[in-house]
């Protein structure tokens, strides 16, 4: 095997699995994927960089594949899922059909927030997600700042959340339906999983109309007050130009969010 499989072979060995594939390294999390056969099932092998990424895959697990990719196995930085046969949502939106896109996205979220009883206990609460924009000095985050502080003093509807829903974690599973991937696996008011639903798929997502049109359609497909969820896209949007200037990244799409939520 090569050097890129290197980290992978454990786990090739101890679910007995064949590569179908090459290694690719995600972007922002920094985990990699493999494409394997597991006996006759094709599946994706992840190696997890990081905590947070670890305990998706102990959510995804819990969900039992509804309204996530069903998994395999767990064990340590190690997720084998299934394999999706199709791709992500982008191309609709592409085409033109971002109606179409937000109904799917609704649909999962609602899937993924079906009653389950008690959510795991690895869960974290949703107010740590926010540390970056809470304990931010930056004078033009101070609104959405008072925004993200208001709502998570004064929760509705915890859930089990994804944490991190948007056009490219969300893949066509064919027969299975769409299914969300790489949760980050947090407590909190179920609005908040639409939220990063407005700034995506790209800049070019992101005009007055457009957003005004999704936050009319998704208040209607989960049952949400409308002002309740502008404010939590506010929140999320001041959340991402946070951690833009944490990373040293472009917080272009995050402070276009911004200026269309602020001026409304």
């Amino acid at each position: 095997m090569g050097d890129d499989l290197k980290d992978f072979e454990p786990w090739l060995a101890l679910w007995n699995l064949v590569p179908e594939g090459d290694v690719t390294s995600m972007p922002v999390t920094r985990s990699r994927l493999l494409p394997v056969r597991a006996g006759e099932q094709p599946a994706m092998l992840k190696l997890a960089h990081s905590p947070d990424q670890q305990r998706g895959a102990a959510i995804m697990a819990w969900w039992g594949g509804a309204g996530a990719a069903p998994v395999l196995a767990f064990q340590g930085q190690a997720l084998l899922m299934v394999r999706a046969p199709g791709g992500t949502l982008l191309p609709l939106v592409q085409a033109g059909r971002d109606e179409a896109a937000t109904a799917i996205l609704c649909q999962v979220v609602a899937r993924l927030h079906a009653p389950r009883g008690s959510a795991p206990s690895i869960a974290l609460p949703l107010e740590n997600l926010f540390s970056a924009l809470l304990q931010s000095a930056d004078p033009t985050l101070a609104r959405a700042r008072g925004v993200a502080s208001g709502l998570l003093e004064t929760p509705r509807d915890l859930v089990l959340l994804h944490g991190d829903i948007h056009h490219g974690n969300v893949l066509d599973f064919g027969p299975a339906g769409w299914l969300a991937i790489d949760p980050r696996g947090l407590v909190g008011e179920r609005a908040y999983d639409y939220a990063n639903i407005f700034p995506n798929p790209d800049l070019a997502s992101i005009t007055p109309d457009r957003v005004a049109n999704r936050l009319a359609q998704i208040t209607q497909a989960a049952d949400l007050e409308p002002a309740r969820l502008s404010a939590w896209a506010h929140a999320h949007a001041g959340l991402s130009a946070a951690w833009h200037t944490q990373d040293g990244t472009d917080p272009a799409a995050a402070r276009a969010m911004l200026a269309i939520l602020e001026a409304g």
